[in-house]
Parts: C-alpha cells; sequence; structure tokens
C-alpha cells in the first residue's frame, strides 16, 4: 500500500508541477485522496514526515547568520506581529464559538505562526534563503518557534527539562562539530554525519531536554553556518530531504476528511491569510523596510503553522478541545498551503505588478541594509571572490601593469557574501566588499553607472542567472561573462543575457596549456628548443 502511496503522490505531484504550481500542492491533494479511499496515516509515514522537516530546518541553519535575529526587525516584527494577532483572533473566535477565554487565546496565537516548513521549502526552491527578505523571513520564524516553546510549556505540554540550560553551552562545541566536518570527508560519510546531526543531537537530543526537536536540528546547522562545507553538506543531504518531506505533506492530507461545518470553518480561517500578510507588510514597512523587501517576506509568512495542529491535538488528548477541531485545523493549514504556493512562485511578479500602490508606504528614511550601494569609481565588477573570481582579479590587476595598455586605469572590484573571505582579499590588497549576490534586492540598490564589465564567479548557476537578469532588467548594457560548469548551463546564462561563457573544465584545460607553452618558449634557448637535437629514448624491457 506504501507503493501505492507513492505512486500517487508522483504522478499528482507531476500533475500540478505542469500546471505551474509546485508539487507539494499535489502531495496535499495526495493525501486528501487517500484519505477519502479510507487510508489513514501511520507511524512510519510520520516518521518520515519528522526526519523530512528535520532536515529542511538543518538544511536552513547552515545557510543562516544567528546575529541576524538581534535586528529589531526581526524580533521586534515577530512578536509585533504576533501579539496583534493573537488580541484580534483571539477576540473573534470568542464571539463565535464558545470557549473558555485561554483557550481561545491560545489557538488564536497558534494561528498567527507561519509555517517554517513552507516558508523555508518556498525560499530554498526559489534560492532566496541568503536573499534579505529570505533572512529576514526565516529570523521572523525562528522568534515564532522560540515564542512556540514558551507557549508549550504555559500549555502543560512541553515543560523543558533542568537539563535544557545546556544548550546554551553549544557554541562552545563549534570547534569539535567543525573538525569531524573535516574529517566526514566528501562521499556516503557526509551524508551520515549531516543525519546523526540532525536526527540524533538535534532531534533526539533536543527533544530529550524538553524543548522543540524541529528548533534542535536549525541550531545544529546554525552553528556549521560560514564552514567551508556547509553548502557541500546542504547539497549531500538535499535529495534526501525532498523525498521525506513528501511524507509530511501526505500526513497532513491524511488527518482527516472535513464534514460541512468543519469546511466552513477551515474556509473562514483560510479567509483570513490576506488579513495576516497586510499586518506583516504594514510592521516591517514601520521598521524602515522597503516595500519590495516587505513585501515578498510577508508573502513567506502567509500561511498557518503546522505547530498549530501539534497543540490542538494535545488540548483534544486533554478532552480540552473536540476532535472536530483537529479535522478543521488541518483542512485550514491545507488550504494556507494552497494558497501561499502558487504566491510565492509568483511573487516578483505580483510586486513589480503593485509596485506603485505599495511604494506608498515606504518611510522616507531607509533601513540601514537596505542603503543604496555605490562602488566608487569601479569599471569592471567581479561577483564571487572564490577560486574563479580572484583568479580573474589577479589577472586584471597583473594586466594594468602593462605599459601603454587601453586599460591601464580600469578599477577593479570584487564582492563576497562570505565575510571571512573579504577579510582575507582585503588583508592580500585586493578591493572587496560585502554583498549578497543572491539578494534580487542588492541589484535594485546597487549604482551601475561606470561599470563597463560584471563578471560573475559564483558557483551556484540559479545565482547567476538572478544576476544576469536583474542586471539586464535595471538597464546594464554593459559586458556580462560567466563561469559555466556544463553546456546546457551555459545555454542558460545566454538566454539570461549575458554575452559570454567560459566552461570552466575547458578554461582549466586551456590556461594548464598556455602556461605549459610559456615555460617552453622560456627553456628555449636553452634546451635548444627547435633544433634536431633530441634525447635519446629509454627501451624498456616487455
Amino acid at each position: 500500500m506504501d507503493a501505492l502511496w507513492l505512486a500517487l503522490a508522483f504522478l499528482l505531484g507531476l500533475v500540478f508541477r505542469h500546471a505551474g504550481l509546485p508539487a507539494l500542492v499535489g502531495y496535499l491533494v495526495a493525501g486528501f485522496v487517500l484519505n477519502a479511499l479510507g487510508q489513514q496515516g501511520n507511524a512510519l509515514l510520520h516518521q518520515i514526515a519528522h526526519a523530512g522537516i528535520l532536515l529542511l530546518l538543518f538544511s536552513v541553519g547552515l545557510k543562516l547568520r544567528l546575529k541576524s535575529l538581534a535586528r529589531p526587525d526581526v524580533w521586534g516584527g515577530g512578536l509585533l506581529h504576533l501579539a496583534i494577532s493573537s488580541v484580534l483572533l483571539g477576540l473573534g473566535l470568542l464571539a463565535v464559538v464558545a470557549l473558555p477565554a485561554w483557550q481561545a487565546l491560545l489557538l488564536a496565537t497558534t494561528l498567527g505562526f507561519s509555517s517554517t516548513v513552507l516558508a523555508a521549502k518556498t525560499l530554498e526552491e526559489k534560492t532566496e534563503l541568503r536573499a534579505f527578505h529570505g533572512r529576514l523571513a526565516i529570523g521572523i520564524l525562528i522568534v515564532q518557534d522560540l515564542a512556540a516553546l514558551a507557549l508549550m510549556a504555559f500549555a502543560g505540554a512541553a515543560a523543558p527539562s533542568p537539563w535544557a540550560f545546556l544548550v546554551l553551552g553549544l557554541p562552545l562545541l563549534r570547534p569539535l562539530v567543525a573538525k569531524m566536518l573535516d574529517w566526514s570527508g566528501h562521499d556516503e560519510l557526509l551524508v551520515l554525519y549531516g543525519l546523526a546531526l540532525t536526527l540524533v543531537v538535534g532531534g533526539l537530543g533536543f527533544e530529550h531536554l524538553g524543548l522543540s526537536p524541529e528548533l534542535g536540528a536549525l541550531l545544529l546547522g546554525a552553528l556549521l553556518a560560514g564552514h567551508p562545507k556547509a553548502m557541500e553538506l546542504s547539497r549531500a543531504v538535499w535529495s534526501l530531504k525532498e523525498v521525506l518531506l513528501v511524507g509530511f505533506f501526505l500526513e497532513i492530507g491524511l488527518m482527516g476528511w472535513p464534514d460541512l461545518a468543519a469546511l466552513g470553518g477551515a474556509l473562514a480561517l483560510a479567509s483570513l491569510l490576506p488579513l495576516k500578510a497586510l499586518l506583516f507588510f504594514f510592521i516591517l514597512v514601520a521598521f524602515r523596510l522597503r516595500a519590495r523587501t516587505a513585501f515578498l517576506a510577508s508573502l513567506a509568512l502567509t500561511s498557518y503553522s503546522e505547530f498549530a495542529l501539534i497543540v490542538a491535538q494535545f488540548m483534544v488528548k486533554n478532552g480540552q478541545l473536540d476532535a472536530g477541531w483537529l479535522v478543521m485545523l488541518a483542512i485550514t493549514v491545507a488550504l494556507s498551503f494552497f494558497v501561499a504556493a502558487p504566491l510565492n512562485r509568483f511573487a516578483h511578479a505580483l510586486y513589480e505588478r503593485f509596485e506603485d500602490r505599495l511604494a506608498r508606504f515606504e518611510r522616507p528614511e531607509r533601513h540601514p541594509d537596505e542603503q543604496p550601494v555605490s562602488l566608487g569609481s569601479t569599471q569592471i565588477l567581479i561577483v564571487g571572490m572564490g577560486h574563479a573570481g580572484t583568479a580573474a582579479y589577479d589577472f586584471l590587476k597583473k594586466r594594468q601593469t602593462v605599459p601603454d595598455h587601453p586599460y591601464k586605469m580600469l578599477m577593479v572590484s570584487g564582492i563576497d557574501s562570505d565575510l571571512v573571505k573579504i577579510e582575507r582579499h582585503i588583508h592580500e590588497g585586493r578591493r572587496v566588499v560585502y554583498a549578497d549576490a543572491e539578494d534580487p534586492g542588492f541589484w535594485h540598490r546597487l549604482h551601475l553607472d561606470g561599470i563597463k564589465a560584471v563578471i560573475l564567479a559564483m558557483p551556484d548557476p540559479e545565482a547567476k542567472r538572478i544576476a544576469i537578469t536583474q542586471l539586464r532588467r535595471s538597464g546594464f548594457e554593459g559586458l556580462i561573462g560567466a563561469v559555466s560548469s556544463y553546456p546546457e548551463e551555459e545555454n542558460a546564462l545566454k538566454s539570461a543575457g549575458a554575452d559570454m561563457t567560459f566552461l570552466a573544465f575547458n578554461e582549466v584545460g586551456v590556461g594548464l596549456a598556455e602556461h605549459v607553452w610559456e615555460a617552453l618558449e622560456k627553456r628555449r634557448p636553452v634546451e635548444g628548443l627547435g633544433q634536431r637535437s633530441v634525447r635519446p629514448v629509454q627501451k624498456v624491457a616487455n
């Protein structure tokens, strides 16, 4: 029967993907179809779903900067939205249902949370986890998760162990955790290490301490954020995480088929999603964020959280809530996914359509992270200062030393999102500044005056495609060159607007041959190369 579930999930996921919607909508529909056919979730599906969620949050943690949580727009925006939505929704529940005030407030607070799984997955699919609005959304979700821990303790569902304070010493383990990552190599040991950190240390470990295993998985990932192998580890567990997450969406659909009353309640709650998004938008704009950033972050947070199901299940077990509430909330969460998934898919197009109306609400003063970016007199910009970017920078600087060279006075600058790399480059005398090229907002804020050429040397193909698209959309008419790894990537980059691409492995071969040729030229006078003097070849016995 499990084989039938997988086949149905694949078929409906494929149908919805070709219809222009995320495949996860198809998985949800598969769950509802299976429930209508009399199927029910089981312990195995629950374990698969739980493992998928933990791996997703671990991957998010690998790309997270914990210091970003200290920003007022993150903790202030998250808590302010939660407080306002809880009060308003709580009053609404008291007006229409017969519940004690504390239960209504508890349910209203859980509905104020947004789905970490949906937001993280949609942002990851669009490679916007590291974009400013992506980091903002994930930061707010973490604040919500911390509030969820306090809420569960208040409800009596999860009182943390006295040993939970040991978690505060987690940063002290970073050198050991990082060293073990180095020792894990690049093959199956790397995957196993990621699974052990996520499921054992972050999952079971935090659960044993009375803390959220989801928070544990995210913090374990954040512990390795910035490590040179963090992105490699994320890619290593990616496929496994994607497959296991299918179980999560199936499980929601299998929770129950609603009667008319439950369906009506779910539709009523789902109709409040636009108000939830608007509240997020106006709060974030009040923190001096641009309308674009506030809009994209708000859409990422426009959903109901699976945490509402956890609280409802606990209250049903304690006899505080009728079982029908659990089914209704399951449908509500599922409907929010149906609404939020396509909205996030077309988020940028939606903003461009409503930009004039939304921009009116921006405050005159800008958020420090959204100030316009100027690169001074830069004329050649290198994006991504890894091995390829550094080699390009050094080559251009070397050419500037050639007497009477026509481009002798061109200013070269590099940008990168890795602060460790930037410090090293500055120490070595290179002109490199911090910027996140994967953030589309960066290209909106960048002053392109005077820049004649851009070299894209980032490893991520999607990041390069986004950069090219944003450059051309901003009116940049200079040269754009990009490093590529595969022939099909070359075609995609040229279609996006690149003037030239360089297949990395081909260029390595050409570069090596050029160095060998130059070395031979230097040795010609010494060894008489080009003459007919040839060293004898030693015969080797068969």
